[in-house]
């Protein structure tokens, strides 16, 4: 069944609601064919060999949570191959790796749209006959009678407001702080045949409030170039294979390591060259990156950071499915090297009362095992990090030696009308002393921005030196509506070690105890239609005891998402 708007794109923008909100995702019309799986749901299916069905009351429901550790911020997810291809999505023919949400080929999760909008592949609009949106005129403009060279138009607005009672737990900002951003990214995309392509993006940002701080380059932005670079692609022994040369988003890492500063304001961007061969079943990326000065207050003033360095390999292997029960689960295997050189308040290190700065260069080798199936889905990973840090004031080198460890699982009942999911999340980032200066550094550091909603909605705790701890519950009562609710548990890993948060270690004296508290938190996302999602964030930070004693505040935190896409 395919749900159209019941409103245009612009009455929206106008402020007038959407009188048929089902419109969230277009569906696939698989259940309509009786002898289709969707039609018998209990026939048992190798998701890794045919299309996957979900049928939940009688239809198919498209999800708006992800696959764990996925997270865009109010993409819906589809759940069935058929809901990815054309005309019903949008997202290019990986094969096997085009599942889900597209994570695992490696250019980040595509709903709708894409996180990066290069993953978009609009190319199906070239019959005008499936054109069914606003929009669609503006996603695929032919420049060729027979349309092989195309141009694809993409943009974001997005305003997001958010309060706290007590910031980065009482030691910035003032009581009751309330602030305000608004970002904007659009872009082109211009198709020259099979094998060229060019796409540029520009971004511009801006933030105000009251009791605020902290309106740096995190938040502001002259108008500047977000993105810019041609990919050649062809195929090469047996694979599609591409080559991406300029600046870029890079997304394919696991989203709790390394993801593009989606929540806040102002994304990351990479410089370099990138390599990727995409198999029937394995896949293999290579990476060098560094990355973009965004610190100068000019319109088109950004320049290359030289001194932050990003490169690494990611091989991804889908194998076949397996039997759990009556149901066959399809999943993905990834290892991965990532590493990092970084400098600033990143790298600095607590030490007593002071704090050592310096430049580290690290090395993550790791794991990442994910997938699931209609009642069941799983993520699990681990990882070393290895490398050195050297102190600017001696030039003195120490070894880093530290580890972290990942995982969520969890049932959906998919024939309830909530389609319930019940899991259990679990996180370990090893810690080090910050009471000695000499040694080796077992403190975890993931400076490139994980997805900010992952541990805690709040980002008042940052993956260092941490145990977390949390159940987790989604509700998808309608297919333009979830909620989820967690809380986390939070203790430090070492005791010898600070409490961070995403700027570096809190200079609490006296910290006692490993506890450091509770943080119940709860969102709701609203897919009001194609183009426009609403999601909003609500946290209470609650300390412990030994947390309160040294200094740190207890407080709720608020915060909404408004989204316009296209």
């Amino acid at each position: 069944m395919r749900i159209r708007h019941a409103l245009p794109a612009l009455l929206l923008l106008a402020g007038v609601a959407p009188c048929a909100v089902q419109a969230a995702t277009v569906q696939g019309n698989a259940s309509a064919d009786p002898n289709s799986p969707a039609a018998t749901p209990h026939k048992l299916v190798d998701p890794t060999a045919t299309d996957e069905h979900l049928t939940v009351n009688g239809t198919q429901r498209p999800e708006i949570q992800n696959y764990p550790h996925a997270g865009p911020v109010g993409q819906p997810r589809r759940v069935t191959p058929l809901q990815n291809k054309a005309p019903h999505g949008t997202q290019g023919d990986w094969g096997v790796f085009t599942r889900g949400n597209g994570e695992s080929a490696g250019f980040g999760p595509v709903g709708r749209y894409g996180v990066a909008p290069w993953a978009e592949d609009w190319s199906f609009l070239r019959d005008k006959k499936r054109h069914d949106d606003l929009f669609d005129p503006l996603k695929f403009i032919p420049l060729t009678r027979n349309g092989s060279w195309w141009l694809t138009f993409s943009g974001e607005t997005r305003l997001r407001n958010w309060s706290e009672e007590a910031p980065f737990l009482g030691t910035r900002g003032t009581p009751g702080s309330g602030r305000f951003a608004v970002r904007n990214l659009y872009g082109a995309d211009l198709h020259l045949g099979e094998h060229v392509r060019f796409f540029g993006q520009l971004v511009n940002g801006d933030a105000a409030g009251w009791g605020g701080y902290g309106y740096n380059t995190t938040f502001r932005k002259r108008l500047d170039l977000q993105q810019g670079f041609v990919e050649l692609r062809t195929r090469l022994a047996k694979a599609k294979t591409g080559l991406i040369i300029g600046r870029q988003q890079f997304l394919d890492a696991p989203s709790y390591i390394l993801y593009n500063r989606e929540t806040p304001n102002v994304p990351l961007a990479w410089n370099g060259v990138r390599g990727y061969a995409i198999w029937p079943r394995l896949r293999a990326d290579v990476y060098d990156f560094v990355g973009t000065n965004i610190t100068f207050n000019k319109m088109f003033h950004d320049r290359v950071d030289w001194s932050t360095r990003l490169h690494g390999i990611d091989v991804t292997w889908a194998p076949p499915s397996f039997a759990l029960g009556s149901e066959r689960i399809s999943s993905f295997l990834d290892l991965f090297l990532i590493a990092f050189r970084v400098g600033g308040s990143s790298a600095a290190l607590p030490y007593n009362k002071t704090t050592l700065s310096g430049t580290t260069a690290r090395q993550n080798y790791g794991f990442r095992w994910y997938g699931g199936a209609p009642s069941f889905e799983f993520s699990v990973g681990g990882l070393y990090q290895g490398g050195s840090f050297e102190l600017n004031r001696t030039g003195q080198n120490r070894d880093v030696s530290a580890f972290a460890f990942n995982a969520i699982a969890g049932y959906r009942h998919t024939p309830s009308p909530l389609h319930p999911f019940i899991g259990l999340q679990a996180d370990l980032y090893s810690g080090g002393s910050s009471q000695r200066n000499s040694g080796t550094i077992g403190t975890y550091i993931a400076p490139f921005n994980p997805q900010t909603n992952y541990l805690d909605t709040t980002t008042y705790i940052a993956p260092s030196n941490l145990v977390s701890l949390s159940p987790v519950i989604r509700l998808t009562p309608r297919n333009w509506l979830s909620l989820q609710f967690k809380s986390p548990l939070f203790w430090r890993a070492s005791t010898n070690d600070a409490v961070y948060g995403p700027s570096g270690a809190y200079a609490f004296t006296n910290l006692h105890g490993g506890f450091v508290g509770i943080v119940p938190q709860a969102s709701l996302t609203l897919q009001l239609n194609r183009h426009l999602t609403w999601t909003q964030y609500g946290a209470r930070f609650i300390g412990s005891d030994g947390l309160r004693a040294a200094g740190g505040k207890s407080g709720s935190y608020y915060q909404s998402n408004f989204v316009f896409r296209f």
